[in-house]
């Protein structure tokens, strides 16, 4: 892990970061999907697993919709309203863009947080402790807040190289479990799932 400087504030770490990130996902891309396609066995039922429309410099994990064990078992989020909310989606699924202009399924219904297994969420950085350093949104944040989603293991996807020694951290910053890179799955602490010959 990279050494963060202590007096960098987040909004430094994010310009830094995202030229960073962009340099290395090329690289990490493969493996970055490769890993993902082992989250399969960490949802039960008819769970499904909660992706990301990727925006530029973030890996692309729609090809996991492709993939027999994920087919038909994905989901989007949908920001309204001031809430980042899931919806199903699989490819061919109607489009719109939600309120921050990212394209997210128009039709419903919203999922309820133990129709998911596992969340993803792009990060520009990760650190030691669970930090996530996104974009200052604070969504995931907010969402992982209330205690249905909080209890929904999640990962923050992202290039090793954009791993860190320790991030600023704010008073609303919700730690998260593990990270994926293009090494595989990394959780910080155990994680109680049927899949645990997946863990690294």
């Amino acid at each position: 892990m990279t050494e963060a400087p202590a007096d960098h504030t987040k909004a430094e770490w994010r310009r830094r970061y995202r030229s960073h990130r962009l340099k290395h996902l090329p690289a990490a891309e493969p493996g970055l999907q490769q890993a993902a396609l082992g989250l399969a066995a960490h949802l039960d039922g008819e769970q499904r697993l909660g992706i990301y429309w990727p925006l530029a410099g973030e890996a692309d994990l729609r090809p996991l919709a492709e993939h027999p064990s994920l087919q038909q078992r994905l989901a989007l989020p949908r920001i309204a309203e001031g809430q980042l909310r899931y919806r199903p989606w699989q490819l061919g699924d109607d489009l719109s863009p939600d309120d921050t202009r990212i394209p997210s399924p128009t039709q419903g219904p919203d999922l309820e947080a133990r129709a998911l297994g596992l969340l993803l969420a792009p990060a520009l950085a990760f650190d030691a402790a669970g930090i996530r350093l996104g974009y200052g949104g604070g969504w995931f944040d907010r969402l992982r807040c209330d205690p249905h989603w909080g209890s929904i293991p999640a990962l923050a996807v992202l290039p090793a190289a954009c791993l860190v020694s320790a991030l600023p951290r704010d008073a609303w910053d919700v730690p998260f479990p593990g990270w994926l890179d293009e090494r595989g799955i990394h959780w910080l602490q155990a994680v109680e799932s049927s899949a645990s010959s997946s863990r690294h």
